[in-house]
């Protein structure tokens, strides 16, 4: 199936919604991408048109997202496309919606902290994921065997070895 998939970079424009469906939870917000372009001219930055987009991320993506984004950061939404049209009050409305497949904060313009969420080890009911997501329980820090640890341990390790060993 050839599905149209897109990476949109722009700000969280509405709180994060998470609700418990029948197939899963499902996180929902609206995402403000603004182009900017380099007016030569006057030197400066300029803000084009602001498009919107509603995202929405589904099971483990949704939970996390709802715990950890709020409005106004800055996002990567990588998802499927689908553009779909209404009619609402007599008019014809075009709405274009993400089906989000990965989401992150864009580090480009500023710092976060990751922290690998907890599996559970049975299958949660979903009002007790939620209220786990709610208060914060559902994340934790890495677990003590986390190979990317053990491998940044190992990387400045080998590069503070190398700052004593030049002259």
């Amino acid at each position: 199936m050839n599905e149209t998939t897109v990476t949109l970079v722009g700000n969280v424009a509405t709180a994060v919604e998470y609700r418990d469906t029948a197939t899963g939870g499902v996180a929902r917000f609206r995402f403000a991408v603004t182009a900017r372009r380099w007016d030569r001219e006057r030197g400066l930055w300029s803000d084009g048109h602001t498009s919107f987009y509603t995202v929405s991320a589904w099971r483990s993506l949704g939970a996390n997202l709802a715990a950890s984004v709020s409005v106004g950061e800055p996002l990567v939404v990588h998802g499927r496309l689908r553009v779909r049209e209404e009619e609402r009050d007599g008019q014809r409305k075009t709405f274009v919606d993400v089906a989000a497949v990965a989401v992150g904060h864009d580090l480009s313009r500023g710092t976060a902290a990751f922290r690998r969420a907890a599996r559970p080890e049975r299958r949660a009911e979903p009002e007790q994921v939620r209220e786990e997501v709610r208060e914060g329980a559902a994340l934790g820090p890495a677990p003590g065997d986390d190979p990317w640890s053990e491998a940044a341990a190992a990387a400045a390790a080998e590069e503070a070895n190398r700052l004593v060993t030049v002259p």
